[in-house]
């Protein structure tokens, strides 16, 4: 059988969506063949821009930074998990991912499929279902280090308020000093993956895993690289995620 190379990347546009708070991407010429002689691209972006992993130090400054950890956890043979059918911000239980924990192990990378990947660029993006604690420890428990999932999180993403900038200024403007603060984000599920008892990364905002759940029913392994860019003392880089089937 043929080898055949899947691309799991977003393009990186300006103007894409970004986790909300992160900073906005944008890429222009910075010089051109027409007046330098060469073409050149200045890139503005986060480290959490698009398809990427997030190392430990993504959550606390004690934990691994991205250059520190070993190239074996963005690359290994792939079990997918069939997610399709929760509901917007449906919770992932240890239950939806039994049967593929069963075939995992130390080196597997677990890819989360939800389908989410067909709101990119929608305001529904941000509802996507999530890994619940429970869920990420039985991860850690059945020895992986790697896992990925087609949405923005692992965890619940909060609401990013509305998306045109003329309501969003008058909610602002009708905003109280003394309004409680919006809750932190908890990321329970990162804390488990990322933490010194899962020590692993986590690859996110992959594109359509569908391909690579027909190949895993068809009996057709699958195997996915997610390396990073080399970013110095970094909590996580964009990547070009590819998966090998065949």
């Amino acid at each position: 059988m043929a080898v055949e190379l899947v691309d799991l990347t977003h393009p990186v546009v300006s103007g894409m969506p970004v986790y909300p708070g992160d900073p906005g991407v944008e890429l222009r010429a910075a010089l051109t063949a027409e007046v330098e002689g060469v073409n050149v691209l200045a890139v503005h972006l986060g480290s959490q821009t698009g398809t990427h992993v997030d190392a430990p130090y993504h959550l606390d400054v004690r934990w691994p930074t991205l250059d520190g950890l070993p190239l074996e956890l963005f690359t290994g043979p792939a079990v997918v998990v069939d997610l399709r059918e929760l509901p917007a911000r449906g919770e992932v239980t240890t239950g939806h991912l039994a049967e593929a924990l069963a075939v995992s192990g130390p080196g597997t990378v677990l890819l989360l499929a939800t389908g989410w990947p067909k709101y990119w660029g929608t305001d529904r993006y941000f509802a996507h279902p999530y890994l619940s604690e429970e869920a990420a420890a039985a991860i850690v428990a059945a020895g992986v280090r790697t896992v990925g999932v087609d949405a923005l999180s692992v965890d619940p993403t909060p609401d990013p308020g509305p998306s045109d900038p003329e309501v969003a200024s008058l909610l602002a403007e009708l905003a109280d000093e003394h309004d409680p603060a919006p809750e932190l984000p908890t990321l329970a599920a990162h804390r488990v993956l990322l933490g010194p008892e899962g020590g692993g990364v986590i690859a996110e905002n992959l594109t359509d895993l569908s391909p690579l759940l027909e190949a895993q029913a068809a009996g057709v392994p699958v195997e996915v690289s997610l390396f990073p860019l080399r970013l110095t003392a970094a909590d996580g880089a964009p990547v070009r995620a590819v998966a090998r089937i065949g």
